[in-house]
């Protein structure tokens, strides 16, 4: 065991396993799925929220915080966890989903000419606020300089994300480049670890697109360096559930079994959560609960009539609940399920007429759910890894 992950137990069926990663502010048992919390807070949900839905771990941004409040602000404030109020691990991205999203062009007033957002050179990313238009420089050392002082406690190495559709030639490119950049990350952190008073865990992530050559060759390499964890990136990763378990399928007996595993960006169904802790993942996250959330689409179990021809989802919005007295969920256990200090649950009907009327609570309520539904998920999806009994609950899910 080394002094970071401890892995418990492994599924006798599928690659599904159980561990716990133990950080400074505290453990994480895995699989785990972590809520997102890109700008230092999960949209509508303050840190109690997130303490009563039982999340462990959340996430945050190096690009967005970078850019606002700024990394010195925060490490001045004590770091990401207390300036937010919050006495449980963090993570951080490194921001180059959201440097490399930006890559596109836009027309020059005065030109009249395209000219791009995002310049990428070797040595990093160019790019200009979406806040501002100042400029920016991201380079492997400077993201690892910036999450140093955000002081999370697991923090991504610097990568080029490729898109679901990258041509062998610009994955290719893209995968070296991010190669490079995870031996700058691994150099700089390991001599230049920050003035935090406890270790932050860097992770490498895997690239390669959707070529499998790519992949495995990704894989090789970044296991090769000294990380604490692996992660796997790129558009395909969670965007595309196929894709996810193909490559998946390529990588996985190249993975170090003694290091947690990170799908980026996978969660916006209950089901995916079943589908990559069966191909041994151990961490996942996505926006997509809270920003399904705050659009009406709330999560139901089989139990409440969910399956996967309604993606285990109903839209508050229709008019079908306006005179709905039952709760989102009977299986869910969240507080707009069961009810605050009073015990009387909030109704599809009331949920329905918040949203009607664009009140700011609908969306509160609605990000409770779903939150603590995803989290709740895990919670089974664990004790059925620990009772062997893992396939059963995901042939009860649908899959």
């Amino acid at each position: 065991m080394n002094n970071f992950f401890e892995l418990k137990k492994k599924s006798k069926k599928s690659k599904a396993r159980l561990g716990v990663m133990h950080t400074a502010h505290g453990d994480v048992e895995t699989p785990i799925f972590m809520p997102v919390g890109t700008q230092a807070t999960v949209k509508t949900l303050d840190t109690r929220d997130l303490t009563e839905a039982n999340a462990s771990i959340i996430l945050g941004n190096a690009y967005h915080l970078h850019l606002r409040p700024g990394e010195d602000l925060i490490a001045s404030k004590g770091g990401l966890a207390h300036f937010m109020n919050w006495d449980k691990p963090t993570l951080t991205d490194s921001g180059g989903f959201q440097v490399f999203s930006l890559d596109k062009t836009k027309k020059d007033e005065k030109s009249l000419e395209n000219k791009p957002l995002v310049k990428i050179t070797e040595d990093g990313v160019t790019f200009r606020s979406y806040l501002d238009g100042s400029k920016h420089i991201f380079t492997p050392e400077s993201a690892m300089d910036i999450q140093h002082k955000i002081g999370a406690d697991i923090i991504m190495a610097f990568d080029q994300c490729t898109t679901d559709t990258a041509s062998l030639e610009d994955a290719t490119k893209a995968m070296i480049r991010t190669h490079n950049w995870a031996k700058r990350c691994t150099d700089y952190h390991i001599k230049n670890p920050g003035n935090n008073k406890y270790i932050q865990r860097l992770f490498g992530i895997i690239q390669g697109g959707p070529h499998k050559k790519l992949r495995i060759e990704s894989a090789k390499f970044i296991a090769s360096l000294p990380f604490d964890g692996i992660a796997i990136g790129g558009e395909s990763i969670g965007y595309n559930m196929k894709a996810t378990k193909k490559i998946m399928d390529w990588i996985e007996p190249l993975i170090p079994k003694d290091k947690p595993r990170y799908t980026m960006g996978v969660g916006s169904s209950p089901t995916d959560l079943f589908a990559v802790v069966e191909l041994g993942i151990d961490m996942f996250d996505c926006v997509a609960p809270t920003r399904l959330a705050r659009n009406g689409a709330l999560f139901i179990s089989p139990l409440g009539g969910g399956k996967n021809k309604n993606k285990f989802r109903i839209n508050i919005n229709n008019s079908e609940f306006i005179n709905d007295d039952l709760p989102i969920d009977p299986w869910c256990d969240c507080k707009t399920c069961t009810g605050f200090e009073n015990g009387r649950f909030f109704s599809r009907a009331y949920l329905h007429h918040l949203f009607r009327t664009n009140e700011i609570l609908g969306l509160r309520l609605a990000s409770i759910h779903n939150t603590r539904f995803m989290l709740k998920v895990m919670e089974e999806i664990r004790l059925a890894i620990t009772n062997d009994t893992f396939e059963k609950l995901k042939k009860q899910w649908g899959k």
